[in-house]
């Protein structure tokens, strides 16, 4: 089984808060989880909400009756599991869009610039064609911001999903693989939602 469903039946059709922009990571399990969803609640369909933070997908949940999806790969994921706001309806298994290292043009032969979400940082040094050399990694707020800023001309890598790569036109230089990630479903339900999610998975 690759979901734990807590309480999902409480958020039939609420709308999903992740982090953006479009090509992370995160929107794409975004999709698989609501796919998911409208398998297992005939009635369920869901907006997908792009932010540029996860905290800011918080902030904007908080706003409306909601989801927030957060990969638990994520170095702060444990500010979500101890906000009294949220309440963890469910989790699931699944695996990113291939990573690998990306580019638009020519490698400089001279040690690299690389962008990257600090999440996946520690690829870099798996992904590395031999013969390369980093000079530092500039942190990200997502896999799709750091192929934007490759784009951009603020660096010379991007440590990026093919998702992003595609849509910012960078070729990959690198060997690419997956990531096996756990996500972490929340929902920012009014008080007497919480009663009822509470009792659901007391029994």
């Amino acid at each position: 089984m690759h979901f734990l469903d807590i309480a999902l039946n409480n958020a039939v059709n609420f709308p999903i808060f992740t982090l953006g922009p479009k090509g992370t990571s995160s929107e794409y399990a975004s999709h698989h989880f609501s796919n998911w969803m409208k398998n297992r609640y005939s009635e369920s369909d869901h907006s997908i909400f792009l932010n540029n933070t996860y905290e800011e997908a918080r902030d904007n949940l908080h706003k409306a009756d909601g989801l927030l999806i957060v990969a638990n790969a994520y170095s702060q994921v444990n500010d979500f599991y101890m906000d009294p706001k949220l309440t963890l309806l469910g989790s699931f298994l699944f695996d990113t869009p291939m990573y690998g290292l990306a580019t638009k043009n020519k490698v400089a032969d001279r040690p690299l610039v690389v962008a990257s979400h600090p999440a996946p940082v520690p690829l870099i040094r798996e992904l590395l064609p031999e013969g390369m050399k980093i000079e530092r990694v500039v942190e990200m707020k997502s896999t799709s911001a750091a192929a934007a800023a490759v784009v951009e001309g603020q660096v010379d890598l991007a440590l990026t999903t093919e998702v992003a790569a595609g849509l910012h036109q960078l070729k990959f230089i690198s060997r690419v693989r997956p990531i096996h990630m756990l996500w972490s479903v929340f929902s920012s339900a009014q008080p007497k939602a919480l009663e009822q999610i509470k009792e659901v998975s007391n029994d």
